[in-house]
């Protein structure tokens, strides 16, 4: 949401002594120690400085509930985790005897510990929540703090203090919290219903309580509570100063080595992604492939100490370490210069579930072939031999760096499947037969997006 925001204005009072928010949650820019900049508002319920409702994201990664400029509830416990959808329940009833069951909150159907709770006077009203106010998602009302990440499935109850399993379930297989898409709930005159499916601010709640996009952008993503897709990884030790955006799919780096890598691994499975080169580095000096672990040397994600298996696009070769340290793999394509140029779409093919461990790249979805040859059916592709390299670890994540020390400025926009290059979306989805993701290009048969239910295929 970065610079997007929601909002309507009421013009009815509700039950201003009862609610339930419920909200699915993934941040984009997270909390290392107390950063600065990562505040962000996920609601807002405004009358005036006196009056008013606010949830936000701390920068040490806890939540706060303000009441009427009072810290009403603060939890102790810290969002940090930046693949992981939150699923967060404020459950409000002032008519309560204990001043501890006024206002609850619920993260991940479990009522969270609370680490500063002040006192809200019985039988008082909400700030401005069921008033006749303006509502406001991703943003502040002064336009700031807003709020980096992705949101789905918001429901508002006006007059009801439901629990999470309203909304909520446990997984009888996994033990995990999943969603409800379609919870039964009263909403009451001034509930709500939106994103359920996508990026509608349509009410689904049969209130016709509509949204509008206030600023910004609403992008849809198939990044949902129900299957997480990979992203790259703020938290990864990438070296170099680098800056993640657009929901952490866009990697800038600037005039230094280094890489970054996935949110998730994988240990077998057939996986598909692509990386759009907004802005080529130097020389193409650019590095495009499979990662086992976080970058931890500055250099190359090639490095010995890196042992990422990689093309590298200054000389078009896939480098690897098969245990004697850091060599060229294959001579793909042609171990030339000058063979990338523009802004090319690369796809990678990993194979590491068959016999020999396979990778493959694509350039505007005709597969390299051989030294400057490419073809547009993956059957012809050159699929390099990685299973020497693989073996030396266990786990492998997608990942992507630059190589040279000094006038590099690399821009790289990956597409795990949400279909989108930043903020652009593909211009003509490709075949997927596993039905997870969407691609610029054609998905290699049997090949699948690296996602939660793509890992369990």
């Amino acid at each position: 949401m970065a610079s997007t925001y929601l909002q309507k204005t009421f013009s009815t009072t509700g039950d201003r002594q009862k609610f339930t928010l419920s909200m699915w949650v993934k941040r984009g820019i997270v909390p290392v120690g107390n950063q600065s900049g990562t505040e962000g508002f996920l609601f807002q319920a405004y009358q005036d400085s006196g009056n008013q409702d606010q949830i936000w994201l701390q920068s040490n990664g806890t939540i706060n509930y303000v009441r009427n400029n009072a810290n009403a509830v603060t939890p102790s416990q810290m969002l940090r985790d930046p693949n992981a959808w939150y699923h967060i329940v404020f459950a409000g009833d002032t008519t309560q005897g204990s001043n501890a069951d006024r206002l609850k909150v619920y993260i991940n159907g479990t009522q969270a510990p609370i680490g500063q709770q002040d006192t809200i006077t019985q039988g008082s009203n909400f700030g401005a929540i069921n008033n006749a106010q303006q509502y406001t998602f991703g943003k502040r009302n002064s336009n700031d703090w807003y709020f980096d990440g992705s949101m789905s499935h918001i429901h508002l109850i006006d007059g009801t203090a439901y629990t999470p399993s309203a909304f909520g379930e446990t997984d009888a297989t996994t033990g995990e919290w999943k969603i409800k898409t379609s919870p039964s709930v009263t909403y009451g005159n001034n509930g709500f219903f939106i994103l359920k499916d996508g990026n509608s601010v349509t009410d689904q709640s049969g209130n016709s309580n509509n949204f509008t996009v206030g600023g910004g952008t609403l992008t849809k993503t198939e990044d949902n509570p129900s299957n997480v897709f990979a992203t790259m990884n703020p938290l990864g030790n990438y070296v170099a100063p680098t800056t993640l955006s657009q929901g952490n799919n866009t990697v800038a780096m600037t005039n230094s080595k280094g890489g970054n890598l996935s949110t998730l691994a994988c240990t077998g499975g057939k996986y598909y992604s692509e990386m759009k080169i907004a802005t080529m580095p130097q020389d193409s000096r650019f590095h495009i492939g499979i990662l086992p672990k976080p970058i931890s040397v500055a250099d190359d994600p090639i490095n010995t100490g890196n042992n990422g298996i990689m093309l590298s696009g200054f000389n078009a070769v896939i480098y690897a370490n098969s245990g004697s340290g850091s060599a060229s793999l294959n001579n793909f394509y042609g171990n030339a210069t000058g063979r990338f140029s523009g802004t090319p779409i690369l796809g990678c093919a990993v194979d590491l579930s068959s016999a020999t461990k396979t990778m493959a790249i694509s350039i505007n979805g005709a597969w390299v072939t051989g030294s400057n040859t490419t073809d547009a059916s993956f059957s012809n592709a050159l699929k390099v031999d990685i299973s020497t390299p693989v073996a030396l670890e266990d786990d492998w994540f997608f990942g992507c760096g630059s190589g040279n020390g000094s006038g590099t400025t690399g821009v790289y926009n990956w597409n795990f499947g949400n279909g989108y290059f930043g903020t652009t979306a593909v211009s003509s989805a490709g075949t997927n037969a596993s039905e997870i993701g969407i691609f610029e290009y054609d998905v290699p048969t049997g090949y699948t997006a690296l996602s939660t239910k793509g890992l369990n295929l």
